[in-house]
C-alpha cells in the first residue's frame, strides 16, 4: 500500500538532478539548493554570539530572498553569502563537502539533527517564523521520501557539489587569464540584488509552488513599474511554459502569459492566454472556494470584461462591444454591481461618439462613487477633464476637478493614478500652451519618489505615466530650439524604455518628430523627407501633414495644396469623434481640433508664399476663432502673427503705408514678448 499511496503524491522521475514531487499533492520539495540553505541556517545557528550585529543584520537581509526565490547554483549562493560573512560561506562549504563526499547516513542525521532547532525553553528558531515553517516544511517533506527516493536525493546533492566543483576550477583558470578590473567587473554583474535571469531559473528544475508564486509576482511587479528589469518575452515565455508543463492548471502562470504577449502586441497568444486563465479558475474552484456557489458566474462575467478590455486594446470595436454586453448580461443576471461599474467605464470608452457620453461619465463617476470605488471613480473624473479640455473649458476648472481626483488619491494612496494625474496635468498646460506650468508638473513627477513597493533591483518606476512626461519634456525643449536638450532627454527614454518595450512607440513618434523639425529648420528638407515615412508607419495623419511640410518647403505648392485640403476635410469630417483608448492620449496623437489648427495655419502659409494673402486672412481668421474657442494660447499666439504679417504684407501690396506700419509694430511686438530661442525669424521681405 506505501508505493500505491506514494504514486499519488510523488512522481518518481528526476529533472535537472532534481527530484521534486507532483505539484498536485505537495506545495515543496527537497532540493540540493535547499539542504544548502538548511546548512546555512544550521551554521547561523552554530555561530551565534560569534557574528557582529552588522554581519547578521547583512544575512538576514540575504535569507528572504534566498528562500522565497528559485534554486541557484552553488557557486552563486557561495558568492552571496561571502558577501555578508565569508567566514561563514567557508563553514557552509565544508558541512557540504562533508555530507556530499560522505555516507548516506550523514544526510539522514543531518535531518533528524534539524528538530533540535524547536527544542528547548529558548529554540533557536520559531516555529511560526519565516526560518521556521521553512524547516517544518522541508523536514515534513524529507520523512515523506521513499528510500529509493531518498537515495537520489542524496546522488543529486553530490551532483550539485561536483558542478560547482568543476566550475570552480574553470573559473580559477579564467582568473589567472583575467585582470583584476576584468574581474570585478564580472563580480559587479552577478550580484543577487538584480532580478532574476534566465539561467538561474533554470538551474533547478521545476519550482516549488511557493517559489513558482514569487517569481510570478516579481515579474508581474517588473512588467508594471520597470518592464527592463523583467525578463525578456520570449525567456520569460520559456519559465512560464515549463511551468505550466508541470501544473496546466496554474492560473496565474496563464495570465502572466497574457501580460506577457501583451508586451510583445501578440493578439492571439494573449487572447489564448487570457480564456486559459479564468477556465483554469473554474476547473481548479478557486474562485468558489473563495467566493461561494457565485464564484463559478464570477469568473465568466470578469472573463468577458477582460476580453471586452483586450480587443479595445487592439481596435477590436465591434468584438469588444459584443464581449462587453455578455459581461453585463450576466453581472445583471448576477446583481454584481461593482462587474457593471466597470462595464460602464469601458461602456463609455466604445461609445465616445455618441452626444450622450458625457452623461454616461458623469453617471459612471457618481455611481462609483456611491458603492465605494475610488479607482474607477478617479479614472472617470480625469476622463471628464480631458472630454472637457478637448471641448474648450478654461484650465482653472479642470484644475479644480483634478483636485478634487487628487483628495481620492492621496486618500486610499492610489499611487499609481497620481502619477497619471501629473501626467495629465502636463498633458493639459501643453494643450493651452503653457509651457512653464507644463514644465513644472513634469519636473514634480520626475522628482517624485514612488509609494509603490518596488522588488529588490528596481531603482525606478518605469510606467506610462514617466514616459508620456519625459515625451513632453523632450518636445518643450525641441520647441524652443533647445535640440541637443531634446536629444539627451530622448537618449534617457531609449534607454529606459527599449524598443521592444511595451511603451517605447510612446517615445519613437516624437523622436521621429523631433529629428524632423530639426531637418526642416536647418534647411535638410532631403532628411526631413526621410523621416516621413516613419513617422507616417506610427501615425498616418501626422506622416501626411509633414510630407506637406516638405513639399511646401521644396515649393511644389500645387502637390502640398492637395494633401493640405485632403487633411482638412478628413479633419473636419471627425472633428471630437475620437477613440480615446489611453488615459495619455495627449501625449500619442493631437486631437482633432490641433490637427485642424495646425492644417489652417499650413494652409494659410501656403498662399501667403504664393503672394495670395487676400485668401490666407479667412483662413487664419478661422483658425484664430477656433484657437480662442479651445483656449488655445499657443496656437493663438502663432495665429495673430501670422495674421499681423499676412495683413506687412496686404496693406504693403495695396499701397496703404500707415496700415502697413501698425501691423508690422504689432509683428515686432509679438515678437518680443514670445522670442524664438535658436530658431531664425521668417523673412519673406527679400
Amino acid at each position: 500500500m506505501a508505493s500505491v499511496h506514494e504514486s499519488l503524491y510523488f512522481n518518481p522521475m528526476m529533472t535537472n538532478g532534481v527530484v521534486h514531487a507532483n505539484v498536485f499533492g505537495i506545495k515543496d520539495w527537497v532540493t540540493p539548493y535547499k539542504m544548502a540553505l538548511l546548512v546555512l541556517l544550521s551554521e547561523l545557528g552554530r555561530a551565534g554570539a560569534q557574528l557582529g550585529l552588522l554581519e547578521r543584520r547583512r544575512l538576514n537581509r540575504l535569507l528572504l530572498p534566498l528562500l522565497q526565490g528559485p534554486d541557484m547554483s552553488l557557486s552563486r549562493l557561495r558568492k552571496a553569502i561571502e558577501e555578508s560573512c565569508p567566514n561563514l560561506a567557508s563553514s557552509v562549504h565544508i558541512r557540504i563537502k562533508l555530507m556530499a563526499e560522505g555516507e548516506l547516513k550523514d544526510m539522514e542525521q543531518f535531518f533528524d539533527d534539524l528538530s533540535d532547532s524547536f527544542t528547548g525553553t529558548e529554540p533557536e528558531v520559531h516555529k511560526t517564523s519565516v526560518v521556521g515553517l521553512f524547516l517544518r516544511h522541508m523536514i515534513l517533506a524529507y520523512n515523506k521520501l521513499s528510500f529509493s527516493q531518498v537515495y537520489k536525493l542524496y546522488t543529486a546533492l553530490q551532483q550539485y557539489f561536483q558542478n560547482d566543483e568543476k566550475k570552480t576550477g574553470i573559473d580559477e583558470t579564467d582568473m589567472e587569464l583575467t585582470n583584476t578590473d576584468e574581474l570585478e567587473g564580472k563580480m559587479e554583474k552577478e550580484e543577487l540584488d538584480i532580478p532574476l535571469r534566465e539561467e538561474e531559473i533554470s538551474c533547478g528544475g521545476p519550482l516549488s509552488q511557493k517559489q513558482a508564486e514569487y517569481f510570478l509576482s516579481q515579474q508581474a511587479s517588473l512588467l508594471k513599474n520597470d518592464e527592463t528589469k523583467a525578463l525578456t518575452p520570449a525567456a520569460l515565455q520559456k519559465e512560464l511554459n515549463n511551468l505550466l508543463k508541470f501544473n496546466p492548471d496554474f492560473a496565474e502562470a496563464h495570465y502572466l502569459s497574457y501580460l506577457n504577449s501583451l508586451r510583445v502586441q501578440d493578439v492571439f497568444s494573449s487572447t489564448h492566454s487570457l480564456l486559459h486563465y479564468f477556465d483554469r479558475l473554474i476547473l481548479t474552484g478557486a474562485e468558489s472556494k473563495s467566493n461561494g456557489d457565485e464564484g463559478y458566474g464570477r469568473s465568466l462575467r470578469y472573463a468577458a470584461l477582460n476580453l471586452a478590455a483586450l480587443h479595445c486594446r487592439f481596435g477590436h470595436y465591434q468584438q469588444a462591444e459584443l464581449a462587453l454586453q455578455e459581461a453585463i448580461r450576466i453581472a445583471q443576471e448576477s446583481n454584481d454591481h461593482v462587474c457593471l461599474q466597470h462595464c460602464l467605464s469601458w461602456l463609455y470608452i466604445l461609445e465616445q461618439q455618441s452626444s450622450d457620453s458625457c452623461v454616461l461619465l458623469e453617471h459612471s463617476v457618481k455611481k462609483a462613487v456611491h458603492f465605494g470605488l475610488p479607482y474607477l471613480a478617479s479614472l472617470g473624473i480625469q476622463s471628464l477633464v480631458q472630454q472637457r479640455a478637448f471641448a474648450g473649458k478654461t484650465a482653472n476648472k479642470l484644475m479644480d476637478a483634478l483636485k478634487d481626483s487628487d483628495l481620492l488619491h492621496w486618500k486610499h494612496s492610489l499611487s499609481e493614478l497620481i502619477d497619471i494625474s501629473i501626467a495629465q496635468k502636463t498633458a493639459i498646460w501643453r494643450l493651452y500652451g503653457r509651457s512653464t506650468m507644463a514644465l513644472q508638473q513634469a519636473q514634480t513627477l520626475l522628482s517624485m519618489n514612488s509609494l509603490e513597493s518596488v522588488n529588490v533591483g528596481v531603482q525606478q518606476n518605469n510606467t506610462e505615466s514617466f514616459a508620456v512626461v519625459l515625451c513632453h519634456l523632450a518636445e518643450l525643449h525641441a520647441e524652443q530650439g533647445y535640440f541637443a536638450a531634446a536629444s539627451e532627454i530622448l537618449k534617457h527614454l531609449k534607454e529606459r524604455f527599449p524598443p521592444n518595450s511595451q511603451h517605447s512607440q510612446l517615445w519613437m513618434l516624437f523622436d521621429q518628430k523631433i529629428q524632423f523639425d530639426r531637418a526642416m529648420n536647418d534647411g535638410r528638407y532631403h532628411i526631413a523627407d526621410s523621416l516621413v515615412a516613419g513617422i507616417t508607419a506610427l501615425n498616418s495623419i501626422e506622416g501626411v501633414y509633414r510630407k506637406a511640410i516638405v513639399l511646401k518647403a521644396q515649393n511644389q505648392m500645387s502637390e502640398a495644396h492637395k494633401l493640405l485640403q485632403k487633411l482638412l476635410t478628413h479633419c473636419q469630417k471627425i472633428k471630437n469623434t475620437e477613440m480615446v483608448i489611453s488615459g495619455f492620449f495627449f501625449s500619442l496623437l493631437p486631437p482633432t481640433t490641433l490637427a485642424l489648427i495646425s492644417v489652417l495655419l499650413s494652409t494659410a502659409e501656403l498662399y501667403w508664399r504664393s503672394s495670395c494673402h487676400t485668401i490666407a486672412l479667412p483662413v487664419l481668421l478661422q483658425a484664430l476663432a477656433l484657437s480662442r474657442e479651445y483656449s488655445l494660447q499657443y496656437l493663438a499666439s502663432e495665429t495673430v502673427l501670422n495674421l499681423a504679417f499676412s495683413q506687412a504684407r496686404l496693406f504693403h501690396t495695396l499701397g496703404r503705408m500707415q496700415e502697413r506700419n501698425k501691423c508690422a509694430m504689432l509683428f515686432r511686438q509679438l515678437h518680443q514678448e514670445l522670442p524664438a530661442h535658436g530658431v531664425p525669424l521668417i523673412n519673406a521681405f527679400k
